[in-house]
């Protein structure tokens, strides 16, 4: 998976941490647990705040 994967990381998450509230994630802790993901494999500064709001978004229209 790369950044761009925002539904595929958005349902890796929901999937991994299925007790959490998508909203109640700082985006600091959102990036660590997407780069931890098995299948991740993209740089870390390729992030942006903006792909970290998308994946939110996506993760909350996941669950």
């Amino acid at each position: 998976m790369k950044w761009t994967d925002v539904n595929d990381i958005a349902i890796a998450l929901a999937d991994a941490h299925p007790d959490v509230d998508p909203l109640s994630v700082r985006f600091t802790d959102l990036h660590a647990w997407v780069l931890a993901l098995p299948g991740f494999d993209d740089t870390p500064e390729r992030s942006s705040e903006r792909v970290l709001e998308a994946i939110q978004q996506a993760w909350i229209d996941e669950v």
